[in-house]
This record gives structure tokens, sequence and C-alpha cells, in this order.
């Protein structure tokens, strides 16, 4: 049994690496074709479907009562976009903070993140009612977003013209808008198949280690369900599509609590212990801070100093949570 997970968490990490690179060209295209900015495909359809994963993991452990594992996945994934995800992404490439990103998202962002400790507090759990304001702040962020998604549109930068039949084959379909779509949901499919392999199999090596719900939501689970948008940002980052890779993360944590934790918060409480749960939503707060921070310097962008940063924090936390209790 265990020889067969190991060979589907390989299945998976293919899958996912390779549905990145589709889905990577096929919403940058669908982007420049409808003279829509790259930030806000990544900001919409890519952050909604690499969340695919983070949504299917949260719904089902609360429907199941596992409720540690589902508000854990989504903390923990927050906190893995920001510190993992966006660290790796900086040192492969510079990522530029948009000003959209400054004066909307990453606030959108932080807003969700204290509504998210202030209600968890409240009520010592996170109850329908409060699934339904995040939902209702969920609904009025993309109504502002849409409506000025043509208003700053970025042209998608040219490719390397390719050299072999099948590279221009590719890049010949890739002129096509129906290309372009049947491209990003395959590589859609790719990503969330891919992760979901790779989740399950590492679920089941991490129980068979004895490893408690919350830290298997908060590590496992969580990494498990953002390496969607880990090999997504870190393939967009190096095709230069960084509005892709930047909007991806911000989205996805926007996603993750808004969309995922309202709608899981609907199907049963979510319980929400001070003792565990509040350090890790402030750890997810804090990291949300620490990216809105580091995009002041450097002409609002995330370099490789920044990516150390982030990942250093990234390997505190670890430490944190793998200490004697």
């Amino acid at each position: 049994m265990l020889y067969l997970w190991i060979f589907l968490i390989i299945v998976g990490l293919v899958l996912l690496v390779k549905g990145a690179d589709f889905f990577v060209d096929g919403a940058a295209g669908i982007a420049g074709k409808c003279r829509i900015s790259p930030l806000v495909i990544g900001l919409t359809v890519v952050a909604f479907g690499t969340s695919m994963p983070e949504l299917a993991v949260s719904v089902t452990s609360a429907a199941t009562g596992s409720t540690d594992l589902s508000i854990g996945n989504v903390v923990g994934s927050n906190i893995a976009n920001i510190l993992l995800i966006l660290g790796v992404s900086a040192l492969i490439c510079k990522l530029p903070v948009r000003r959209a990103s400054l004066v909307l998202d990453i606030p959108v962002l932080l807003l969700a993140s204290v509504l998210l400790i202030g209600l968890g507090i409240w009520g010592s759990a996170l109850s329908w009612w409060d699934g339904l304001i995040f939902l209702g702040v969920f609904v009025v962020y993309m109504f502002i977003l849409l409506r000025g998604a043509r208003k700053d549109p970025q042209p998608v930068e040219a490719e390397k013209p390719p050299v072999s039949r099948l590279g221009i084959w590719y890049a010949q379909k890739k002129t096509r808008i129906w290309f372009l779509i049947v491209l990003t949901i395959v590589g859609l499919g790719m990503v969330v198949g891919g992760g979901t392999l790779l989740v399950e199999g590492a679920k089941y090596v991490a129980r068979k280690a004895g490893m408690s719900e919350r830290v298997i939501g908060l590590t496992v689970v969580a990494v498990g369900t953002s390496l969607p948008e880990l090999v997504t940002s870190a393939v967009a980052a190096a095709k230069k599509q960084t509005d892709i890779a930047v909007g991806n993360i911000i989205g996805s944590n926007i996603f993750n609590i808004l969309f995922i934790a309202g709608i899981s918060s609907l199907v049963a409480p979510l319980e929400f212990r001070l003792t565990d749960n509040l350090i890790d939503a402030l750890v997810a707060l804090a990291a949300a801070l620490l990216l809105c921070w580091l995009a002041m310097f450097d002409k609002h962008r995330l370099g490789r100093v920044a990516g150390i940063v982030f990942l250093l924090g990234y390997a505190a936390y670890y430490v944190y949570l793998f200490l004697p209790a």
C-alpha cells in the first residue's frame, strides 16, 4: 500500500508541473486576447482554480466533523502561500506588486484575516452567520474587482519563437481563443488532480507517523493543497508572468478565508480554540502584514531579500509547530 501511495505522489507531481505550465499559458493568453490585466486573471481565474483543493478538503473535513483539519487547512495554506510560495517565487524573479493590489487586494486580505480572528474569538467558533459575513464581503470584493477589470489592461510579453515542430504547432494554436480556453481548463484539471493525489498520499503517510489532526492540517494538508499555487506561481515567475504569480497568491488567500472558510462554516461550525487556532491565525495575519510592508520597498517589488525573509519566517513557524508541547 505504501508503494502505491508513493507512485501516486509521483504521478501527482508530474500532473502539477505540466498542468501549471498549461494553466499559466492559457490564462495569460486569455488575458491578452480579452484585454484584461493578467493581475485580474491571477486574482480570479487562477486563484480560484488553484484553491479548489483547499475547497474540497475544507468542506469535506467540515462535513465529516474534522473541523481542526478544515480551519487548519485554510490558515495553514495562507501562511504557506505567502511565506513559502512567494518566498520561492521571489527568488526566481523579482515580483512587482501593482498599485491595484496595494490599494484593494492586500487591504481586503488584511480585512479578511482580521475578520477571521475577530469572529473566531467572539464565538469560539465560526458559525453559519460568520460564513454569511465572509461570503458577503467576498461578493462585494469580486464586484469591485471585476468592475475595474478592463480599466488597466496590461500587455502580455511575447515569448521566444519555438524551434521544434511541436513547439511551432503549440505557438500557432495559442493564437486562438478556443484553444486557450481548453488549455486553461485542461491545465486546471491537471493541477487540481495532481494536488489531490499528493495531498491524499501525504495524509496517509502523516497519519502513519502519528501526527495530530491540527498539525496535519497546518503542514501536510496545507502545503499539499498549496502545491497548485506553488507550482503555478513558480512557473509564472519563470515565464515572467509576474502579475499572475503575485495575483495568484493574494487572490488564493482571499478565496481561502472569505469563500472556503465561509462555505465550510455553513456546512458545520468550525471550532476556534484560543490556545492553538488563534496563534495560527495571528501568524497568517503577520504574514499578510509582512507582505504589505516588504511591498513598500524596492519600487514595490519583492526581490531576493524579501524571498529570504519569507522563507526564514516559514522555517521559524515550522520549528514552533514541532516544538515539544
